[in-house]
């Protein structure tokens, strides 16, 4: 979602069209009087600021509904629309043409392909799914309408690099944008509380975690949300190839909200995904709009040869092309870290990137590559999403990529500016091995699942739950944990309530007297008997809410309400903790055994999916014909759909004509090394790691994970990361490592 994903193809002759957002500063058109600014986003002293919205002389405080006073508001707690039209969807700012913000705000003189398509949809209140390849102008779609819409924009994205960037783009035309997360400090959230409450804000932009924050869904039920726009959309499809629970129940939230109308974006979707989306959200079949994923910039290379070999033909490649910006993708963290090694020793400007670095040092990588004409940056997934930089002219895959969706998304990061761009594959058959202990490792157990299924339907008929303390408990990763109540959520036996904190803590900024003092006798009452329970620690007071809510008799929502409310007038520092998520038992008579046979049997279903994942690429890589038809025909895109658009370019309509089999190289099969079978000595090495004792391995299954270098929350929380074992056997098949473990134990058991 670069900036310069919005330059227009017709006009690539003119500078706007030619650099991104952030080469081109502050030169676009339209300047501040176009919907407010910066200072109006979130400064104090615009409208929002606390002068008007929670002043100490206003009426209302920490009262059971709405803790400000909003003698504008309208029957159902939401503020007062004396700006809408007719049907309630359009505001004063409605009336503007969508051409000519596009030019005034923008700076740009045309749509591209597929945008003023989805905007019309929008503006005319229906929900709608963009299907754009990566770099394609897909942020345009909902940043325009934003502006004619009475009501804010509210953008769920699990990128903040993209958030961050995106938001300092629009306050630089003028555009009162923000985003919410937790690089924020204290003082920087109440502004934008008070902000949003004020609707000083037009675009507001979180992760989907922030919708586990019982607080921020307590400000979203007073909003008006007149679009939500749901950034890498084909996360809530359970076939997906980067399924997250947490995407699942931004439908349900949606609804909950009265979100007026929703944009699903996407650069991955199969025909398969598309229709999950559509279904999640009421997307009518006309309004999902697929541009095509066709993009003749790309030459597309795929090199076979032998993970020994790697190193060497990589630092050929970089020196026997021209020096230009180049990301090589890499699957594991030390991957990452050696081949930039290996690189830097041999004079080339390369540095690693993944997410075990903190978070200093990657800003400091990412800086340097968005500035240079030629730096290396050898990085796993976590670099690349949101990056706005159009001229990156290589993208090498070191590793294989884990699917199809994974491959479509990277090499899209390469040649955003239109000109041209190579993205090779140095495929290896051995990198299959890594990539599918991966979904083994992320199987849980039939042990697991059935305990856990128990552990939930004997919690009574409204429960709650800490998906931590079942994932340590169990030795199940959290997200495994979250899938699995998610299915069970699918299957009809539970439904979320909702998140909560069991408790909260705070610093208080006055004195009890002067906080109290602000207040009417009621309301100040409540007050004191809620501070009154707090327990003092060192620096902080800490709270119970179940507890005091049952010895005050008041509700836990109007408790947590007050506190939020002290906060945001600055009266307190407030933390969180304890999370939990509500649920309420939809089935009373349910047969557990067969329940978890049916999970294991979901589970196992997506361990197939992943790993067929994992097959496709490698069918790809060895493809006989045009890599471009079949990687298009992969997502839906038949060969007449994208020759056709080629055809006036009086290029062959059998090949895209700038893939390697295009231009006649042979497909052959990618090598792997042979590994010796395990034998006496490697039963020696388990029987060692046995007899250590140590509790988080005594498992087969916890054994061959740690063998093959999957960590779980057990192994973590044993340090045993670091042991000299660990990994020992991550280049053999999971499923040889369990037998082989399973084995061993068995023969230790008859002894």
């Amino acid at each position: 979602m670069s900036r310069a994903a919005h330059a227009p193809g017709p006009v690539r002759s003119t500078a706007t069209a030619q650099t991104s957002g952030s080469e081109r500063g502050r030169a676009a058109a339209g300047g501040r009087d176009q919907a407010g600014g910066r200072g109006q986003a979130g400064g104090r002293g615009q409208a929002g600021g606390r002068g008007q919205a929670g002043d100490r002389g206003q009426a209302g405080g920490p009262d059971g509904d709405d803790p400000r006073g909003r003698a504008g508001a309208d029957g159902d707690g939401r503020r007062g629309r004396a700006g809408a039209d007719g049907d309630g969807r359009r505001g004063r700012d409605g009336a503007g043409d969508p051409q000519e913000l596009l030019r005034r705000v923008f700076g740009f003189e045309a749509f591209r392909d597929g945008q003023q398509a989805v905007i019309e949809r929008l503006l005319r209140g229906a929900n709608a799914l963009a299907i754009f390849p990566t770099g394609s102008g897909k942020s345009l779609c909902y940043e325009l309408p934003a502006l004619l819409l009475d009501g804010l924009t509210l953008v769920i994205s699990p990128l903040i690099a993209l958030m961050k960037d995106q938001v300092d783009f629009l306050r630089s035309r003028s555009i009162p944008a923000a985003r919410l997360d937790s690089s924020l400090s204290r003082e920087e959230t109440v502004q934008l509380y008070d902000a949003l409450s004020a609707e000083a804000v037009k675009i507001l932009y979180i992760s989907p975690e922030r919708l586990g924050n019982e607080r921020f869904l307590h400000l979203l039920g007073r909003l008006r949300i007149a679009l939500l726009a749901v950034d890498e959309a084909h996360c809530i499809s359970e076939w997906g190839h980067n399924f997250r629970p947490d995407y699942l129940k931004i439908a349900r939230l949606a609804k909950q909200v009265k979100v007026e109308r929703v944009l699903a974006l996407t650069a991955t979707a199969t025909p398969e995904v598309s229709a999950d989306i559509a279904r999640a959200f009421d997307i009518a079949d006309d309004d999902i709009v697929h541009t095509g994923f066709y993009r003749p910039n790309l030459d597309l290379c795929v090199t076979p040869c032998a993970a020994d070999a790697r190193s060497e033909l990589l630092l050929a490649r970089i020196r026997e092309r021209p020096p230009g910006p180049t990301i090589v993708y890499v699957t594991l963290q030390r991957t990452a870290e050696q081949v930039a090694g290996f690189l830097s020793a041999r004079g080339v400007a390369a540095r690693a990137y993944h997410a075990g670095m903190n978070a200093d040092e990657r800003h400091v990588v990412q800086d340097a590559f968005m500035a240079s004409d030629r730096e290396v940056v050898v990085a796993t997934i976590a670099f690349g999403m949101g990056i706005d930089k159009s001229n990156i002219r290589y993208v090498y895959h070191f590793n294989l990529p884990k699917s199809m969706e994974s491959y479509m998304q990277e090499i899209g990061r390469a040649g955003r500016d239109g000109a041209p761009a190579i993205c090779e594959m140095l495929a290896c058959g051995d990198d299959v091995v890594t990539l599918e202990n991966f979904s083994y490792g992320d199987t849980p157990t039939p042990e697991a699942v059935s305990a856990i299924i128990r552990e939930v339907l004997g919690l009574g008929e409204q429960f709650d739950v800490s998906t931590y303390d079942l994932s340590q408990r169990y030795d199940v990763r959290p997200l495994v944990v979250e899938t699995l109540l998610t299915y069970l959520e699918m299957e009809g036996v539970i439904r979320a309530t909702g998140p909560f904190y069991t408790g909260y803590r705070f610093q208080p900024l006055r004195s009890s007297q002067e906080i109290l003092a602000a207040f009417d006798r009621p309301r100040a009452a409540f007050l004191k008997s809620v501070l009154r329970h707090a327990r003092k620690g060192k620096t902080w007071f800490s709270l119970d809410i179940d507890e005091v809510g049952r010895a005050i008799g008041e509700p836990r929502d109007r408790i947590v309400k007050a506190l939020g409310y002290l906060e945001e007038r600055g009266d307190l520092v407030l933390q969180p903790s304890g999370l939990r998520q509500g649920y309420r038992r939809t089935q009373t008579r349910v047969d557990a055994r067969k329940l978890a046979e049916m999970m294991g049997v979901r589970f196992k279903t997506r361990e197939a999916h992943d790993i067929a994942r994992i097959q496709r690429v490698c069918a790809w890589a060895t493809e006989a014909g045009c890599l471009t038809r079949h990687l298009l025909a992969y997502f839906g895109e038949t060969h007449e759909a994208w020759s056709d658009r080629r055809a006036n370019a009086g290029q062959l309509r059998d090949g895209c004509g700038h893939c390697v089999r295009c231009r006649g190289q042979s497909a052959d099969a990618l090598p792997a090394g042979a590994l010796p079978p395990l034998g006496p000595a490697d039963a020696a090495r388990v029987r060692a790691v046995q007899q250590e004792g140590h509790e988080a391995l005594a498992a087969p299954r916890q054994l061959a994970r740690f063998l093959c270098g999957i960590s779980s929350p057990a192994t973590t929380r044993a340090k045993l990361r670091a042991h000299k074992a660990f990994g020992l056997w991550e280049r053999r098949p999971f499923a040889d490592v369990l037998r082989f473990v399973g084995h061993e134990a068995q023969q230790q058991g008859g002894r």
